[in-house]
């Protein structure tokens, strides 16, 4: 038996979710992949695969399997590479999560740049703001915004981007002026929707710290949605710079109490808590440690 194949051949199938899509895609047929998938099963003394008719999906050992055979494939994917003398290479199917928000404005245009850089790279971006597991979803790399970061993972904090009160100068120009936090309370404040502190705001100036209820007619939960919302006159809201920049500097949106800000929005990439990563992942993770920290609106 020859295992590396038979290795790539399961675990394609489990990312697949089918025999003969793993056999299309690796240039064989569906019983060659059937009979090797068997043969390894065999060896092994265990059932990998559930199959039906109409799907497949991995036993509880052939999960784990998945998950230690997927490491195995990339080191010798390496060691191959090295003995060649490309280690300087990059080739393969790359999984990359991140926030919808960031993923639409900033990260779509820089994977482009990436993929132009690495010819033999595939990216398949997944964009969502739930706290995904890497493992469980088969991501290899995951962008998070903010302090909360999943279990069992390894993080790496590459920016942050300061938080500024904004509001468009024709809201501004029908509603009594801000003079201290406390007057917000009698604006409308457009927020993202299930925050867990709710409408309460805390701000500080460097030397002071305070904390704000405010009061709004509108929760969304789209970071972009809140960027439009504001833009159009909707209220006033606590954005992070890299979601704003561009506005602020057209004169679409302004700063509020500018000598008021909120904590630091942390951006930070996370990974799988494996011994090694894929070269891919190590390449695209330093390449957007540089992009994004150059950015308007983020610092290191």
């Amino acid at each position: 038996m020859d295992t590396i194949r038979s290795l790539q051949y399961f675990v394609r199938a489990v990312e697949l979710g089918s025999l003969s899509a793993a056999a299309r895609e690796l240039g064989t047929t569906q019983p060659t992949v059937s009979k090797a998938v068997a043969a390894l099963e065999d060896s092994l003394g265990v059932r990998l695969l559930e199959r039906s008719t109409s799907s497949l999906s991995p036993t509880v050992q052939g999960q784990r399997f998945y998950e230690r055979s997927k490491g195995v494939l990339e080191d010798y994917a390496e060691a191959v590479a090295d003995a060649r003398g490309e280690t300087q290479a990059a080739a393969g199917l790359l999984r990359v999560n991140a926030p919808v928000a960031l993923g639409q404005f900033l990260l779509n245009a820089l994977v482009q740049e990436f993929l132009a850089q690495y010819p033999q790279m595939e990216i398949e971006l997944i964009l969502n703001d739930r706290m995904v597991d890497l493992v469980e979803e088969g991501v290899d790399v995951a962008l998070r915004l903010g302090s909360e970061l999943p279990p069992n993972a390894i993080a790496r904090k590459i920016a942050r981007s300061p938080r500024w009160l904004v509001a468009a100068p024709a809201y501004l120009k029908r509603h009594a002026r801000l003079r201290q936090p406390e007057d917000l309370a009698a604006h409308n404040y457009v927020r993202f929707a299930w925050l867990s502190t709710g409408g309460t705001v805390e701000l500080h100036n460097g030397d002071r710290y305070v904390q704000v209820q405010t009061q709004g007619r509108y929760r969304v939960n789209n970071a972009l949605a809140i960027r439009e919302s504001l833009a159009t006159g909707g209220g006033v809201g606590l954005c992070p710079a890299w979601l704003v920049q561009d506005l602020l500097a057209s004169r679409k949106l302004t700063r509020v109490l500018p000598e008021w800000q909120g904590a630091t929005q942390d951006l930070s990439l996370i990974y799988p808590s494996r011994r090694h990563q894929p070269l891919r992942a190590r390449l695209f993770m330093d390449f957007l440690q540089v992009q994004l920290a150059q950015l308007d609106g983020f610092e290191t």
